[in-house]
Order: structure tokens, then sequence, then C-alpha cells
């Protein structure tokens, strides 16, 4: 059930437009005045808000400015109530960012068909989307799709498998497409002149990667191959440039599902600059027992020299530490992998 938010101080309007909406199957939110009105859309988030102009206390341009500038309430479709028909008010109205008018004295027809049309042209991108559960991705660009008109982003997305060691895309590569882990695994690489190879980052299912030569126009600088058996969902450039530049609602949500990772990228690059070895293998583990679950069960797959190359040491190295690690009790080795015993131990800053 869709929730409006009606917001109107004439008493006699507010209950007569609220019983309407109701009738039709809508749940309905009422305010006597604009400040109340965001109280209440602050407590729940309505689908919908149906707001008179003139109102005390604050007022309808009021009431908009602020679902504009508050992350919590910014998309929400908006339909303004008002009495005047002066063509100023309504440009003043629509470049706040108002989805429709409605002009008083208007019949139930008018009210419920402009409501139904604004709900079923907008749909609000959530908050958060669990891009690892099945159909996460394509509930995302499908919302998206909605929200910023983008209507190429439905169209063909067919997953494609790859096999265990199969190259996504070389150092160099123009950039063609984002991608989507929706299975496996999947690391990226640096080589050096002298083959040697440095994992700068390993995506797992619902990941993105490929992301950063799309925003900054460049080459790729690093080399993507496949860890596991892995299935990948393509999103052209093209589709990925409107969805970061053609609308400000959807840009925002799908930057903020990519930004983790470039963190994350930084914080690996100045550990091994000025970490100890220890203290790279600690992080390297706490992140990748995080990766697969933090718990007592939780299975750390990766081989010895793809970890020695996400620490960025020889495999030697990293065996002798590990090692010392399970002399310690901190792990556990395993052939299936290892297991973390003790991560608080492993997180101590004294190494």
């Amino acid at each position: 059930m869709k929730t409006i938010l009606l917001i109107e101080d004439n008493e006699f309007i507010r209950e007569n437009t609220a019983e309407i909406l109701e009738l039709s199957g809508y749940a309905v939110l009422t305010a006597e005045n604009g400040k109340v009105g965001v109280e209440k859309a602050l407590s729940t988030r309505p689908d919908l808000v149906v707001c008179d102009i003139m109102m005390p206390v604050l007022d309808g341009y009021g009431v908009l400015q602020i679902f504009n500038q508050n992350p919590q309430l910014s998309g929400i479709p908006f339909i303004f109530l008002t009495a005047k028909t002066e063509r100023a008010d309504q440009r003043r109205g629509m470049e706040l960012g108002a989805d429709d008018y409605l002009t008083k004295p208007f019949d139930e027809t008018e009210l419920l068909s402009a409501v139904s049309g604004r709900l079923n042209r907008f749909r609000h991108l959530r908050p958060d989307y669990d891009l690892q559960q099945p159909g996460g991705l394509t509930e995302f660009l499908d919302d998206a799709a909605a929200v910023g008109q983008l209507t190429d982003l439905t169209a063909d997305r067919r997953p494609h498998a790859l096999r265990k060691k199969q190259e996504v895309y070389e150092e160099g590569d123009e950039p063609t497409r984002l991608y989507f882990v929706q299975s496996g695994r999947v690391k990226t690489v640096r080589r050096t002149a002298a083959g040697k190879e440095l994992i700068t980052a390993v995506y797992g299912p619902g990941e993105f990667f490929g992301y950063l030569p799309l925003l900054q126009q460049t080459p790729h600088d690093d080399s993507a191959v496949v860890l596991d058996d892995a299935v990948l969902l393509y999103i052209p450039r093209e589709d990925f440039t409107q969805l970061v530049f053609r609308n400000a609602t959807v840009g925002q949500q799908f930057i903020r599902l990519l930004a983790g990772r470039v963190s994350e990228r930084e914080q690996q690059l100045v550990g091994m600059a000025y970490s100890s070895l220890r203290r790279r293998v600690a992080d390297t583990l706490l992140r990748m027992y995080e990766e697969a679950g933090a718990s007592p069960d939780a299975l750390i797959q990766l081989s010895r020299d793809d970890m020695a190359a996400v620490v960025g040491t020889a495999p030697e190295s990293l065996i002798r530490t590990l090692s010392e690690f399970k002399h310690d009790g901190l792990v556990e080795l395993g052939s299936k992998g290892i297991r973390v015993l003790q991560p608080q131990k492993l997180r101590q800053p004294n190494w």
C-alpha cells in the first residue's frame, strides 16, 4: 500500500481529500502545516506528497526546499495544491522541483489521476540495495531506470560465464563496460616488468569493478583475472554514463555503491608502504575474514601465491608469517583454507 502525505491547513479540504485517497486504497498521513508535515515525513517516509502552498508556520515552497536538501526525503514525488493560477507561482514551484499542480477546487477524478500518474512515473531508490542477493542488481537498475527515465538500462543483462584464470581485461585496454560479479570471484592485478604480480583487489558476489577508468576516461591501469569460476554481468559504458551523470539522485546512489573500494585500495597502498609484514598479513586476513562473514566458520579461500600478491610480499615470507600466526593460536591452516581464530588479537596495534 502506497503512503501519501497530505499537508493542508484547511481542515475541511484536508479531511475530504484524505477520505477520497483512503477510499482509493492509499494510506494517508495528514498535517495541518508544513512544519508538522516535514516531521511526519521524517518519521515515516511517504511515497508521494500532496501539499498546499499558502500555509502558516512553513509554506509549501519551504517544505519542498527541505525535501530537496534532506537525503532522507529527496526524490519523493511532490504535488502542489494551490488556489492561485498565476504562472509565476507555478514557475517557482517547478523551479524548486515540484512534479505537478492541482488548482483548487479540484474534483475526485483530477486528484486520483494526478496521484496515480506520479506514483506510476516515479520509483524511489532505497538507501540500500542488497546486491549479494539474486536479483539485487536488477532491482537497483530497474529502479534507477524509472527514477532517471533511463530507458536503456533494462535491456540485455545476459550473464557471462568465465572460467578460472580467464582474463576479463588487460592493462592498457580501453574501458568499454562496467562489470558486476554475480557469482565467483575476480582479482585485479598489476604486474611489474619482471612479471611480479600485485593483487590490488578481490571482488566477490554483489560487487562492481572496472569503474575508475570509466570515470577517469583513461585506459585500464591493471588487469582483471577470474579467480574462481565466475558469472559476470556487463553494463555498457553508455549506460554507466547515464547512471552517473543523467540524474543526480541515481548518480549519488550509484557512487555510494562504488565508493568503498576506492578507500580500501588507498588503505592497502598506505599499509604496504609503512606497515610491517606481520601487520600487512594480519590486515589482509581480517579483511578477508570480514568478507567471508566474520563468523567462527568463516573460511578464507585464497592460494598462498594470490595472498602473497595481495599483501605485497614473497610467498615464502607469507607462509612463514602464517606459520607464526598458527603457532600463536591466531589462525588455523587447512587444505580448504584459513580460519581466523582470534580476530581481536590480530587487530592489536603493536605489530
